[in-house]
């Protein structure tokens, strides 16, 4: 069993997509390890209402692909809107895609993945307002509730995280 990194920025991650696919790692055995770009607390919402704060464990200067065996990018449209321009986030993203292991982003998360220069030539979902982004970029973008393509896997909303769970734990084994 492995260690899989959650990494959110400080604030505008939608509570239920970090939480459940959390619990489902958890379950299965694995340690769930919350990353950021800063330390102290992170701000979780309910869509545009404030939820938990939630403890970082690591920050993401101090971390390595090598710690992990899987990245999981929740969504919320703060949260990845923060993450694509923190230059450390992007550099941790790129080299977990290129590492070859399971990388899950659901909703707003994709943008992530963008910005690191990783979707060209893969077939990606996302929340609808991102498939421009995503074409743009090179990604084909497809309207699924999961969408894996080789060590990608993506989702659309909270609705699909059932899948997305399930296609992330496939992954793990």
């Amino acid at each position: 069993m492995g260690r899989i990194a959650f990494l959110v920025a400080a604030e505008g991650i939608e509570r239920v997509e970090l939480t459940e696919p959390w619990a489902a790692v958890e379950s299965a055995g694995h340690e769930p390890v919350l990353v950021s770009p800063d330390s102290g607390e992170v701000q979780t919402f309910d869509h545009l209402t404030a939820a938990d704060k939630l403890p970082v464990d690591e920050v993401v200067a101090d971390v390595a692909v090598d710690d992990f065996a899987a990245l999981v990018l929740p969504g919320g449209v703060a949260n990845p809107d923060a993450l694509r321009r923190d230059e450390k986030a992007v550099a941790f993203v790129k080299d977990f895609v290129a590492s070859g292991k399971p990388v899950a982003a659901i909703c707003h998360a994709p943008w992530t993945l963008v910005e690191a220069g990783v979707v060209r030539g893969r077939t990606l979902t996302s929340w609808p307002s991102l498939q421009t982004d995503l074409r743009n970029a090179g990604a084909t973008w497809v309207d699924q509730e999961v969408a894996t393509d080789d060590n990608l896997i993506t989702s659309r909303n909270p609705d699909d995280l059932p899948a997305f769970s399930t296609a992330l734990l496939k992954a793990l084994t």
